[in-house]
């Protein structure tokens, strides 16, 4: 018996959707299944997941420029180069800065010209460290978490460079007491041009890569100190009691003879002191000359293997 014109269809006239458990819902892709919704409950998730993620995304790119620019300029980015050229900038004009403003005259007559730069390169510098902060997890080479990368960042020597050339502005601004003597600290700003600089970088590199036999030279510079002032000591204390009575009087001649410097203030006067002396200064010449010489040496390993990569 056929049914009349408008009639909703019977439950068994309808067509059947297989289920597969409690509940099924049709593929995610494609048309809707009949018997199905336009929506369905996994909808409104992908509504806000979807544009999380690629806000998420957009984040990163933006997280791994940041880290881009914040490191040594490569010769094709020119907004990591302008970026470094003006911190560069910056921190030489806070250099000439606190030398100007150590003269009275001249910190007098433009105080607010000097704090008015101050709280500029401050904000500048704080900035640059937020950033290098928030981008550190973009380190190339290692897989540790976001946190751990971050914190082997902040205790990093530049990293500490870095808060220690803001922190005097920070201290003096919230504390009551006479702070005036962390000023100095704002000397510290001329490190961070070593970061700026590829020649400086590799100067880095040389000492980093020579570290043990610097450290074999100046502890050999010790020991010659030592002995040194010693030897004078004994020879030289009955006739100058003043200035070689104890060893460590008799250090300041040593350092003075050794370097080369000798500025004439403290001399041995014995005939056994003259020829001790005459023989240190000649040791002297060699122990200055090892430093230079590995410096020397680093730089051109460094050199040649910057031209093979």
């Amino acid at each position: 018996m056929s049914r009349p014109l408008g009639c909703p269809p019977r439950p068994r006239d309808r067509p059947r959707v297989p289920r597969s458990g409690p509940r099924a819902y049709p593929p995610a892709t494609g048309p809707p299944a009949p018997g199905f919704p336009e929506i369905r409950p996994t909808d409104s998730r992908r509504v806000w997941i979807r544009p999380i993620g690629r806000a998420m995304g957009v984040v990163a790119r933006i997280r791994k420029r940041t880290y881009e620019v914040m490191e040594v300029a490569r010769p094709d980015d020119h907004l990591s180069r302008i970026v470094d050229t003006l911190l560069m900038a910056l921190v030489v004009g806070n250099v000439f800065a606190v030398i100007l403003e150590s003269v009275e005259s001249l910190g007098h007559a433009y105080k607010d010209l000097f704090i008015g730069f101050e709280e500029v390169s401050v904000a500048a510098f704080t900035a640059e460290l937020v950033c290098r902060i928030w981008a550190a997890r973009e380190a190339p080479g290692d897989a540790s978490p976001a946190w751990r990368k971050r914190l082997r960042y902040v205790l990093s020597p530049m990293a500490i460079i870095d808060i220690l050339a803001i922190a005097p502005f920070y201290l003096t601004a919230h504390l009551t007491f006479d702070l005036r003597f962390l000023r100095i600290l704002r000397l510290l700003r001329t490190i961070k041009l070593t970061r700026y600089s590829n020649a400086m970088g590799r100067l880095g590199e040389v000492f980093r890569m020579q570290r043990s036999a610097f450290a074999a030279a100046f502890f050999l510079l010790g020991i010659a100190i030592i002995l040194s002032a010693s030897a004078l000591h004994l020879v030289e204390h009955r006739a100058q009691p003043e200035a070689f009575g104890s060893i460590p009087a008799a250090m300041w001649w040593a350092v003075c003879t050794l370097t080369t410097v000798g500025y004439g203030d403290v001399a041995p006067i014995t005939p056994l002191g003259k020829a001790i002396t005459s023989f240190i200064t000649i040791l002297g010449i060699g122990l200055v000359a090892l430093p230079t010489s590995l410096i020397t040496s680093g730089f051109a390993r460094v050199m040649a293997r910057n031209e093979k990569a």
